[in-house]
């Protein structure tokens, strides 16, 4: 992994900003302690790194959007920080919130410095409470953690952003490898603090490397301190609106695709999910996945769509032959992600394509219900305007968990069961020979649900999303701009006792008898 991040602060700072427009807001720092030998070591460092502390911070341009940058100097003592330090990161910190800029912290640090001991340990909390008012002021903070990042600036500052990246091959946690040997006396296993490792657990948002930073922070920025004002309306797609009162529609369009039909056609691994749609509607895209950006049962992702931007948390859908269930660390993210929606007044976009939950025994213990009951609760009590989009397969309590919303878009082969059809066969008939039947009786198609009201407007396939990916996921992409659009035109207090009224109403409706539906 490496001694330290191979660019210096001065390097990291040219690759994000645009040329020379980058200004220092340093003031000189005084005296540091009376002890020979440490201020032998300073000026050492100084000397050796031509910088007068171990970070430097100012403004500079990323695309022509002002941002403010507090860059870490790993030659500079180890990057450690001292009081003198963090003062100055202080104090850019607090600049940034007065002047409402975007901050973007590069630290790479051992910790806190060991020449000033408790001082310099307890300067996290100084620091800390500074990142906090600027979160508080619903300013985008966003960090970058380079080879290394340990102890206090990881416990503190630097995994504070609302997104955390992370530098390739980063050694990235509390302990070092050293300290760990010698406190426990067995070696740390050496990929446990590798960024790669706390991306695939959702601790690290993305790993990114130096050359591409810039462009990440251009779309994020682009998403989270949008520069111009968005459109006041969206062209919205042709769509299949609900009623808004009680009597389903009588039609045969209303009960159209069969149920059955679609439950198999959104089982087609070839299917547009969740990535896709983003890939082909997004104005800007940042996908925070693990390394890779593919293979997970979870979607996070910055993006503007349609002008409007967003959050967007989604299922996956895998394929028969690799379906994975949505775990209760990919339920930990949506509320982590509903939350940072909330902070930074983004409506929230929920992408619902999934077989189901994790059904296990390590998955109970790991409080999958819990987990579920607590999305729930979150999405409900959110604040920002909340879009479910029912994209395909819509099992069970995995599904229900990012439904709560004020408005609910589906595919027109989209449905939504308590179990998937062959499930439900067995419970009712012990075996899944009536997996069709049951799925055509219990409404669980788009056009069902949108005959009862559990839907708001359902975007038409022709015949299918997987024979007209690009058409349909335009369809889709429009209706989705077009709903931000509308919700955005509600007051806050109006929209939320809307959606109040919306679920303590839902399941009213009755499903039409001749089907053999029920309340």
């Amino acid at each position: 992994m490496g001694t330290g991040s191979s660019l210096t602060a001065r390097q990291l700072i040219g690759l994000l900003v645009d040329q020379g427009s980058f200004r220092s807001w340093d003031e000189p720092v005084g005296a540091q302690s009376a002890d020979a030998d440490y201020l032998a070591a300073l000026a050492r460092a100084r000397e050796r790194t031509g910088v007068d502390e171990a970070v430097i911070t100012g403004v500079g341009l990323i695309a022509g959007r002002p941002v403010a940058l507090v860059a870490s100097e790993f030659g500079f003592l180890g990057g450690s920080i001292g009081v003198a330090t963090a003062e100055r990161i202080t104090r850019a910190v607090e600049r940034a919130t007065a002047e409402r800029l975007p901050l973007v912290a590069l630290p790479v640090s051992g910790g806190t410095r060991m020449q000033e001991g408790s001082a310099a340990f307890l300067c996290m909390l100084r620091i800390t409470a500074a990142v906090q008012a600027h979160r508080a002021a619903g300013l985008p903070y966003l960090s970058y953690l380079r080879n290394p990042t340990m102890g206090g600036v990881f416990a503190s500052w630097g995994t504070l952003g609302q997104l955390v990246f992370a530098e390739p091959r980063a050694r990235l946690g509390f302990l070092g490898p050293r300290v760990y040997q010698e406190l426990r006396g067995v070696e740390l296993p050496p990929d446990v603090q590798l960024a790669e490792t706390l991306a695939g657990r959702g601790l690290v948002d993305a790993v990114v490397a130096p050359e591409d930073l810039r462009e990440v922070l251009r779309r994020s920025l682009a998403v989270l301190a949008p520069a111009a004002s968005v459109p006041e309306a969206v062209p919205a797609p042709d769509t299949v609106t609900a009623p808004d009162t009680a009597p389903a529609p009588d039609t045969a369009t209303a009960r159209e695709p069969d149920a059955w039909d679609s439950v198999r056609r959104t089982r087609r691994p070839d299917r547009p999910g969740a990535r896709e749609l983003l890939r082909r509607t997004a104005d800007e895209l940042v996908l925070l996945d693990a390394p890779g950006g593919r293979g997970g049962a979870l979607v996070r992702a910055l993006a503007v769509l349609h002008g409007r931007p967003a959050l967007i948390v989604g299922q996956q859908r895998q394929g028969p032959d690799h379906e994975r269930p949505f775990t209760a660390a990919d339920l930990r993210a949506v509320r982590r992600s509903a939350r940072l929606a909330e902070q930074l007044g983004l409506p929230l976009v929920t992408v619902v394509d999934t077989a189901g939950a994790e059904l296990s025994a390590a998955a109970e213990l790991d409080g999958i219900a819990v987990e579920i009951a607590h999305c729930l609760t979150t999405l409900l009590a959110l604040r920002t305007p909340v879009l479910a989009v029912l994209l395909g397969q819509g099992s069970g309590g995995g599904a229900l968990a990012l439904l709560p919303a004020d408005r609910v878009l589906a595919a027109g082969h989209a449905w939504l069961a308590p179990l998937p059809p062959e499930g439900a066969s067995a419970i009712v008939h012990r075996d899944g020979a009536h997996a069709a039947d049951l799925a055509r009786s219990q409404g669980i198609g788009a056009a069902d649900l949108a005959a009862v009201g559990l839907v708001d407007a359902v975007v038409p396939e022709r015949p299918d999303a997987a024979d007209e990916p690009a058409a349909f996921c335009d369809r889709l992409g429009r209706a989705v701009g077009a709903a931000l659009t509308a919700l955005a035109g509600v007051p806050e207090a109006e929209r939320l006792t809307a959606r109040a009224r919306r679920h303590r109403r839902l399941g009213d409706l009755l499903v039409d008898p001749a089907r053999g539906g029920s309340a």
